[in-house]
């Protein structure tokens, strides 16, 4: 994939053929080449969706770990995510905080937008080429996530929601296979999970290193300064739902937080949505986020390994 200043998507509309064939022939072709492809003007109604998932999809996954309100609406289809509609979602890549994360994302609009709400996508190689090299040698040796989930009653998501399981030992079994990975069950009846994860991975295919970590979203400067400081007056950081340093345990400087965010958004290409757009992504080639919107969006997501 050859980075440049005016990475887009490819678009794909029914003047390139029928939406069967184009699924079954060059998508896979595509999505190494682009990264991410969407596919508009098909008119793909809800009552389709599940026939043109299991075309893009091969072996649809439960979203098991995930950090994002979400709702299941169907067969391991979920809404893309239910963040208040006022605020900004910064460019990441699904779970790039876990050993696991899905190959391949694919994202429905059934209902467009009033105003905003695009899903703005970047290439993650021109993500990293973007950063400082001081921020991106201070990245080397990875970074440490810390997760706490509580028992049904707290701040954050449950581990029975994050893990869509009803026992520790569902849990313990999805946990233990994952290198880098520890936990501990809590007094409370909560869990802590620690991970330990490279800040770039490399694409099996391609061979592109890319920008793979949510340092940025897990850090609390990300909240905001009045946020942060409210969060910090009830519980020490490292007791938040979410909390990242480096992979030594030393805190991320701020403003690399920032920097990471900011540059991340700014290269970003933003697809604007239209009812019955399909957008497929390779989840390791492309980060995305989501803008601010009004209106009844519903943007769906299901994911692949």
């Amino acid at each position: 994939m050859t980075e440049t200043m005016t990475w887009a998507p490819a678009e794909i509309t029914p003047s390139d053929g029928p939406l069967p064939g184009l699924l079954a022939g060059h998508l896979d072709e595509l999505l190494l080449s682009a990264g991410a492809v969407v596919f508009r003007g098909f008119g793909i109604t809800p009552a389709a969706l599940d026939g043109v998932l299991d075309r893009v999809l091969r072996d649809r996954l439960a979203y098991v770990h995930g950090n994002s309100p979400r709702s299941h609406v169907g067969d391991r289809v979920y809404t893309s995510t239910e963040y208040p509609a006022e605020h900004t979602i910064s460019m990441h890549n699904e779970l790039s905080y876990s050993a696991r994360w899905p190959a391949r994302l694919a994202f429905y609009c059934e209902t467009a937008p009033g105003s905003g709400g695009a899903t703005p996508v970047v290439s993650g190689a021109a993500w990293l080429a973007a950063l400082p090299p001081g921020l991106r040698a201070a990245f080397a040796g990875g970074v440490r996530y810390t997760q706490n989930l509580h028992d049904g009653h707290g701040f954050g998501k449950s581990w029975q929601e994050t893990f869509e399981a009803a026992g520790r030992a569902e849990v313990e079994r999805h946990l233990a296979g994952m290198p880098g990975t520890t936990w501990e069950w809590k007094r409370d009846g909560g869990l802590r999970i620690t991970q330990v994860r490279p800040a770039t991975v490399t694409h099996p295919v391609t061979g592109a290193e890319v920008w793979f970590n949510q340092a940025d979203q897990w850090h609390h400067a990300a909240l905001g300064d009045e946020t942060a400081a409210a969060l910090a007056r009830i519980m020490p950081e490292e007791d938040l739902p979410q909390h990242v340093t480096f992979a030594d345990g030393s805190p991320i400087d701020p403003a690399y937080v920032l920097e990471i965010r900011d540059r991340g958004l700014a290269a970003a290409v933003d697809v604007d949505w239209r009812a019955g757009d399909l957008l497929v992504v390779d989840n390791v080639l492309v980060a995305h986020g989501r803008r601010p919107y009004s209106g009844p969006r519903r943007v769906l997501v299901a994911m692949s390994g």
